[in-house]
C-alpha cells in the first residue's frame, strides 16, 4: 500500500493490527516501513523508549514516519497515551531495535511474556482494553464510499454498503435469485469502481459466471447466451470486459473449499471483495460447500473478512432459519418472493440487532440481474387496488415504464425518466390530485416523444405514450400562452475578445440553457451534439457515472468546485493602458469594447488578434477526467498520473516577466490559508513548468478528491465535432451556427447550473477539467511565443491572445487555418478598438 492511501485509512490499519494482529507493507518511494501490532515488537510499550505519536498528529506527519521507520528508527502509535500499533523497518530482526541492546532475549519486554523461544506469549499478554473516547479517530475518519456496494440504491441505503471484516450472507430460495445480488456486487466493485474481486465459484463456472456478467451489462438474454449467439453489440461489450476485467478474478476450481478460499485470498493485492457463490444446502459429494460442512466453511469465511479486512459475501441458496441460525453470519440478506411477481422483498438484519431495515427489488432473471423497484404501496392500498382507479392508457404507460424507472434499462432522458417515476408513485400511492397534476406534463411528453431505444422495451413504453396521447388533453393557460423566443445563445469559443460586460453581468448560475435544451436533437439536425457526446460517454469501457445523485451533491467534493477553477486568464501586460469605449454593432446593440495603448518602449509594430478555432470541443482530444466517483484521497505526496480529479494546492510563485500566472483567475481566490482547489489539467501544467525550471518548487497536494484517470472518454465526441465543422464551415450560414449552438449547448449540459435544468449529465469536475484543458493549453501556446521573444499584450478566456508583432506576421508558434487547435490572425492599428471574433 503506498503511504497516501495508508496515511488516509490509518485508523481503520491500526485497528487492524491492535485487534487481528495484521501487519500492512507501506511504501513511500524508496522506502518501505510495516505497520505492525505490538505483539511483533514488544519494546515498543515502553514508555519515551521510541519516538511515539498520537495518531491523529500521525496522520499527518505519516510520509516523514514512514521514511524514519525504514531507516530503522521504529516510530509507535498513540492513542492518546497509549501504545497500539508500531512502524517497523521492513525485514528486520526485531531484538536488533530493542531499546535495551544488552537485553537478553529472554528478558521479558513491558507489556507480556515470552516463551523459551524469545517470542511473545499471546496468552500470557495483558488484555488492551479501550475507553469509549478511543474509537472515536476511526470513526469519524470512517469514509462511506469506500466500502464495495451492490450497485441498487435501496438495497445499498438499507445495508450501508458491504462491510469490511464481516461476513454478509445472502439468504434465498433456489428459484429466487440470491446468486444475482452476490452478481451485482461483484460487478459493481470490478467493473465501475475498479478494485479487485475474488469470486470463488462453487456451483456455477466461469463460463457461467462471465454469461451472466455480459447479459446483466447488455441486457441480452441469458438463455441465447448460453448457447453461444451473441449479436455484434454483444461482441464488442465482451471484448471491453475482457479487458476490463482484469480485477475480476474467478476461481472455479473442482473441490473448492473455504480453506482453497481462505489460502488464496492473502495474496491477492488490492482484494477488495471476496463472493462465494454458492453455499449449498443438500448434501453433494462434488461440491465441499455443501450440506453438513457448511457452518465449518461459514466460520473460515469470517475469519477470513477479520483478518484481511474485507467483506465476504457468500450466497446460500435456501432462508431455512434453523440452517442461517448455525452459520452465524455478522449480515444476513434474505431474499423473499412476494405476491406481485415483480418485487421481491431483501430482509437485512445484523446478528446483535435482528431486523434493520428492508428493501424491494425488480427481478429480472432473463437478464440475469436485479433493478430497484418502488416502495410498496401506502398503507391500506392494496397491491392491485390502483388500477381499479386509473384508465387502461395510464396502466399500461406505468407498467411500460418501469423497466426505466427502476434501472434495469437505459436510454431515456433523464427529464422523462423522473416524469414516468413520479406518475408510478401517484398511481401505487392512490393519489389521484397528483396525477392530475401530471397529466399535462405527460401529455406533453406523449405529444413529442424523444427517440426510443429500439429494444422490446423501447418500443412498448413508445406504444404507451402515443395511446396516452391519444383522447387530447383540455388545453391549460399554460399551452395557450405564445412561446417566448428562444434567448441568444453563447457559441462555443465565439470571438477574439468576448463582451466583457456580458462577462461581468454573468453568474456562477447562468449556464445559458433553457428547458428542452436536454432532450436529443431530431434526426434531421446539422449536428446532433448532444447524442453524439451521450454516446461518447456510454461506450466507454470504465463504466461512467454521469450524473451524480442529487442527494450526494451537497457532500464531499462537489461543493468544492466552481467555475473559478477554469483558470482562465483575464491578462493584460502591465505596461498597457486597456480602456473601454462604446461600440454600436451592426444590429444596433451598444457595447463596450476594448482599446489598447502600447508605450513606446514596446517599439514598431501592430496588434496582432490571436483568436484560436474551437477551443472547447478541442480539448475533448485529451481531457483527463475520472469517469466514475471521485473518492476521498486526502494529502498526496506526489501527483499521481493514475488518477484525476480535484487537488487542493498552494499558488505557487510566479515570475515570469510578461506573461500571466499559469493558473489565470484561481489566483484571485485563495482560501485563509492561501490555497484553491485545482482540476487535474493545471496539476499536470504546473508539474511540466517545474520540471522545466520554470517553477522553484513541486506541487504540494493539501487535499484531494481523485478517481482512475482516462483521457479518451469524450474523443469520440471531439472527432465527430472536428469531422463536421470541417464540413459545415465551408458552408457557413446557418447551418454552420446551428452546429455552433448545438456544440455549446452539449457541453453546458455537462454541469447544468439551475435545479430546473434538466439534463443527461451533472458532472461538475468533467466540465471544469474540459474547461481548464483548453485554458492550459491556450495559456502554453502564448507562453512558447513569449519565450521565442514575441511581446504579449493581453491573453484573455481560452481563445483570445493579442501580441505587439513589428512584421505584421503572427507568432510562429501558431498554426494559422480553420480547424480546431488551429488560429485565425487579424491586425489593427493601436489606438484602435478591438472588433468581435466572426467565428
Amino acid at each position: 500500500m503506498n503511504a497516501s492511501d495508508a496515511r488516509r485509512d490509518l485508523y481503520a490499519l491500526v485497528k487492524r493490527a491492535e485487534d487481528d494482529g495484521v501487519t500492512t507493507l507501506i511504501h513511500k518511494r524508496e522506502d518501505r516501513a510495516l505497520l505492525a501490532s505490538l505483539d511483533r515488537f514488544p519494546a515498543a510499550r515502553k514508555a519515551d523508549a521510541f519516538p511515539s505519536w498520537v495518531l491523529s498528529a500521525a496522520q499527518k506527519e505519516f510520509g516523514d514516519l514512514i521514511s524514519r521507520a525504514a531507516q530503522g528508527q521504529p516510530q509507535v502509535l498513540r492513542r492518546n497515551t497509549t501504545p497500539v500499533a508500531v512502524l517497523l523497518p521492513v525485514d528486520t530482526d526485531a531484538s536488533a531495535l530493542s531499546s535495551d541492546p544488552a537485553a537478553p532475549s529472554s528478558v521479558a519486554p513491558a507489556g507480556g511474556a515470552v516463551n523459551s523461544q524469545g517470542q511473545q506469549d499471546r496468552e500470557s499478554a495483558p488484555r488492551r482494553l479501550a475507553t469509549l473516547g478511543d474509537a472515536i479517530g476511526s470513526v469519524l475518519t470512517a469514509d462511506p464510499a469506500s466500502g464495495p456496494t451492490f450497485g441498487l440504491p435501496g438495497l445499498d441505503a438499507a445495508t450501508g454498503g458491504l462491510q469490511p471484516g464481516r461476513l454478509t450472507l445472502v439468504a434465498a430460495r433456489p428459484d429466487v435469485g440470491g446468486s444475482l445480488l452476490g452478481l451485482a456486487a461483484a460487478r459493481t466493485t470490478a467493473l465501475v469502481d475498479h478494485r479487485t474481486v475474488l469470486y470463488a465459484a462453487s456451483g456455477p463456472n466461469r463460463d457461467d459466471v462471465f454469461r451472466r456478467i455480459l447479459s446483466a451489462e447488455t441486457g441480452g438474454d441469458y438463455p441465447r447466451l448460453k448457447q453461444g449467439r451473441l449479436t455484434e453489440y454483444e461482441q464488442d461489450v465482451a471484448r471491453q470486459l475482457v479487458q476490463a476485467g482484469d480485477v475480476l478474478l474467478i476461481d472455479d476450481g473442482s473441490s473448492l473449499t473455504a480453506e482453497d478460499i481462505a489460502e488464496t485470498a492473502p495474496h491477492m493485492e488490492g482484494l477488495a471483495l471476496v463472493v462465494v457463490d454458492r453455499l449449498q444446502a443438500a448434501h453433494s459429494a462434488r461440491l465441499p460447500l455443501s450440506g453438513d460442512r457448511l457452518p465449518d466453511a461459514s466460520q473460515i469465511l469470517s475469519t477470513l473478512a477479520r483478518t484481511l479486512h474485507v467483506p465476504v459475501l457468500a450466497v446460500v441458496d435456501s432462508d431455512d432459519p434453523t440452517l442461517l441460525g448455525l452459520l452465524d453470519a455478522d449480515v444476513l440478506l434474505t431474499l423473499t418472493a412476494t405476491t406481485d411477481p415483480g418485487r421481491v422483498q431483501v430482509t437485512v438484519a445484523e446478528r446483535d440487532f435482528g431486523v434493520i431495515g428492508s428493501a424491494y427489488l425488480r427481478p429480472d432473471l432473463l437478464h440475469a440481474r436485479f433493478g430497484d423497484a418502488e416502495a410498496v404501496p401506502v398503507a391500506g392500498t392494496g397491491s392491485e387496488d390502483w388500477r381499479l382507479h386509473t384508465t387502461p392508457e395510464e396502466r399500461e404507460l406505468a407498467d411500460a415504464a418501469l423497466p426505466y424507472t427502476s434501472g434495469a434499462q437505459k436510454g431515456l432522458p433523464s427529464a422523462l425518466t423522473h416524469l414516468l417515476a413520479a406518475l408510478r408513485t401517484a398511481l401505487a400511492a392512490g393519489e389521484q390530485e397528483a396525477i392530475d397534476e401530471l397529466a399535462a406534463s405527460l401529455a406533453q411528453a406523449a405529444a413529442a416523444p424523444p427517440q426510443m431505444p429500439d429494444t422490446a422495451e423501447g418500443r412498448r413504453l413508445a406504444a404507451a405514450l402515443h395511446a396516452y396521447n391519444a383522447p387530447a388533453p383540455a388545453p391549460t393557460d399554460a399551452a395557450a400562452r405564445p412561446a417566448a423566443p428562444e434567448p441568444a445563445r453563447p457559441a462555443a469559443g465565439g470571438g477574439a475578445v468576448a463582451d466583457a460586460d456580458d462577462e461581468d453581468a454573468a453568474r456562477d448560475d447562468d449556464d445559458g440553457l433553457v428547458p428542452g435544451d436536454e432532450e436529443d436533437e431530431p434526426e434531421t439536425a446539422v449536428f446532433p451534439a448532444l447524442r453524439i457526446l451521450k454516446d461518447s460517454v456510454t461506450r466507454s469501457k470504465m463504466h461512467p457515472v454521469p450524473v451524480i445523485r442529487l442527494e450526494d451533491r451537497e457532500d464531499g467534493p462537489w461543493p468544492l468546485i466552481s467555475e473559478d477553477m477554469d483558470g482562465e486568464p483575464r491578462w493584460v501586460h502591465p505596461d498597457v493602458t486597456s480602456t473601454r469605449v462604446a461600440h454600436t454593432r451592426d444590429n444596433g446593440k451598444r457595447v463596450r469594447r476594448d482599446q489598447f495603448d502600447v508605450p513606446a518602449s514596446f517599439g514598431d509594430g501592430v496588434l496582432c488578434l490571436i483568436d484560436r478555432n474551437g477551443s472547447f470541443p478541442s480539448a475533448c482530444s485529451a481531457v483527463p477526467l475520472a469517469p466514475n466517483k471521485l473518492l476521498h484521497t486526502g494529502p498526496l505526496d506526489a501527483f499521481d498520473k493514475t488518477k484525476a480529479g480535484i487537488y487542493q494546492i498552494d499558488i505557487p510563485d510566479w515570475d515570469y516577466p510578461g506573461m500571466p500566472h499559469p493558473l489565470g483567475r484561481l489566483i484571485d481566490r485563495p482560501d485563509d490559508d492561501g490555497r484553491v482547489w485545482v482540476t487535474t489539467p493545471h496539476i499536470k501544467q504546473l508539474e511540466r513548468l517545474h520540471r522545466e525550471g520554470h517553477l522553484t518548487a513541486p506541487v504540494t497536494i493539501h487535499d484531494s478528491w481523485t478517481g482512475k484517470a482516462n483521457e479518451s472518454l469524450f474523443k469520440p465526441f471531439y472527432a465527430a465535432a472536428r469531422e463536421a465543422r470541417t464540413e459545415l464551415i465551408q458552408a457557413g450560414g446557418e447551418p454552420y451556427k446551428n452546429y455552433k449552438t448545438r456544440l455549446s449547448i452539449a457541453l453546458r449540459l455537462l454541469w447544468p447550473k439551475r435545479p430546473s435544468q434538466r439534463s443527461p449529465f451533472w458532472r461538475p469536475d468533467w466540465r471544469m477539467s474540459m474547461v481548464a484543458e483548453a485554458s492550459v493549453r491556450h495559456w502554453l501556446n502564448a507562453f512558447k511565443a513569449v519565450q521565442e521573444g514575441h511581446t504579449l499584450v493581453a491573453l484573455r478566456n481560452v481563445d483570445a491572445a493579442i501580441f505587439w508583432t513589428p512584421d505584421e506576421t503572427p507568432p510562429g508558434t501558431y498554426r494559422l487555418g480553420t480547424g480546431f487547435g488551429q488560429v485565425k490572425a487579424k491586425f489593427i492599428q493601436p489606438g484602435e478598438f478591438i472588433p468581435e471574433g466572426d467565428d
